[in-house]
């Protein structure tokens, strides 16, 4: 019976990946290289969802806007600079057919007293026709009414900052009453879109409570245009029609809402640092595990150098060494990952609690790290078999 349990613990020892046996020789070791791996894969996690969360935020509005096109200024930077045009160029678009409705609106930063607090902070204040719903959200569409009134403005309830008695008092149909530059404004409802990179939060009102809060704007410069289309039109055909019409005109530009989508997310990847510090952070958290991994197989390597000497006098090839060098390296990511998202789920959570940015875990982007992080180990474990592929038995003993 004895001998029965001894043949098949051998039989269990023989089909255990030599890979595995040599990783959890030393223990500790081992423990210390996925500890390496799950801070390399923190770091990824963390910048790329610091990097999603740059353009999902910074395009909420955008995506919520009800328009098939839009015109800026050519001078427009992103959504929080968008510079101003005529008004005549919606007009002139109406022209155009299958443009149903072509509506301006005015966007402004200004400094408000945070009702809460009374603390002065930079405010988003969007401009709309009252009378033409311009967004997508059903809880600013009920309110359009609210908003006719002087100086009466909806507040969005994921803005960043301590508003939580205000949204409540709020809530239970009790308007707040704050200053926005030398006006008292009267906060009437709330609707939800988020915080952003460019705003902590985000006021919308009509175009005349706008342009009171805003005397220097003047009434005939938009600074956008959204423009809805009939049923059964192609946004490209008649955005190519659009720019036709006005490309005698040098104060417009003529995007769809994909390209005005792609238009914010271009500006924050490639003019701004932090669009490139995300992307550098990714950078650095790949290298960081590369060089982890690195300095785990290498010192593993040279732990069994004899031993992967004799296999090579035994008639062994390279080519073995060099699978059991990279069976290590997937089992290292494999595991490694695992702790690494775990933490990073709370990491996201705890983000999104402190900033109300979208920093949320995908699918996509956990299969996106998992990659990263086999391929970080193969590459470690390309450059650790280097010794293995030059060792000479006979200089081994």
């Amino acid at each position: 019976m004895i001998g029965l349990i001894f043949q098949q613990i051998q039989q269990l020892r023989r089909r255990t990946p030599l890979g595995w046996l040599q990783l959890t020789h030393h223990k500790s070791r081992f423990l210390v290289a996925l500890s390496g791996i799950a801070f390399a894969d923190v770091l990824m996690f963390m910048q790329l969802g610091f990097q999603t969360a740059l353009f999902d935020s910074n395009t909420r509005l955008h995506h919520s806007m009800e328009a098939d096109i839009f015109l800026i200024s050519p001078q427009a930077r992103n959504l929080a600079y968008l510079s101003t045009f005529s008004r005549r160029r919606l007009l002139q678009a109406m022209d155009i057919p299958g443009v149903k409705s072509a509506e301006g609106m005015y966007l402004g930063f200004i400094d408000w007293k945070n009702p809460q607090t009374r603390k002065q902070t930079g405010i988003l204040v969007i401009g709309i026709n009252p009378d033409k719903p311009a967004f997508n959200l059903p809880e600013v569409n009920s309110q359009l009414n609210a908003i006719k009134m002087p100086d009466t403005m909806l507040f969005d309830s994921g803005s960043r900052g301590e508003y939580n008695k205000v949204f409540a008092q709020i809530e239970q149909g009790k308007p707040a009453t704050t200053e926005i530059g030398r006006r008292t404004i009267t906060i009437n409802g709330l609707f939800k879109v988020g915080a952003s990179f460019i705003a902590d939060g985000t006021l919308i009102t009509s175009d005349q409570n706008f342009l009171r809060v805003f005397p220097r704007q003047q009434p005939g410069a938009v600074n956008l245009a959204l423009i809805q289309l009939q049923p059964g039109y192609d946004p490209k055909q008649v955005a190519t029609a659009l720019k036709s019409q006005l490309a005698d005109k040098n104060d417009v530009k003529v995007l769809t809402k994909e390209e005005f989508i792609e238009f914010e997310k271009n500006y924050w990847q490639t003019n701004t640092a932090i669009g490139f510090i995300f992307s550098l952070g990714v950078t650095m958290g790949f290298l960081v595990g590369v060089i982890i991994v690195y300095q785990v197989l290498s010192t593993d390597v040279n732990a069994h150098m004899k031993e992967y000497a004799t296999f090579k006098a035994m008639g062994y090839r390279n080519a073995y060494l060099l699978g059991v060098v990279f069976e290590e390296a997937i089992i290292m990511a494999v595991l490694g990952f695992l702790p690494g998202v775990t933490v990073s789920f709370g990491l996201y959570a705890m983000t999104r609690n402190a900033t109300n940015l979208p920093v949320i875990m995908t699918l996509a982007r956990a299969i996106q790290v998992q990659v990263l992080t086999i391929i970080m180990c193969m590459i470690s474990g390309a450059i650790a078999t280097r010794k293995v592929q030059s060792a000479d038995p006979a200089d081994m003993f």
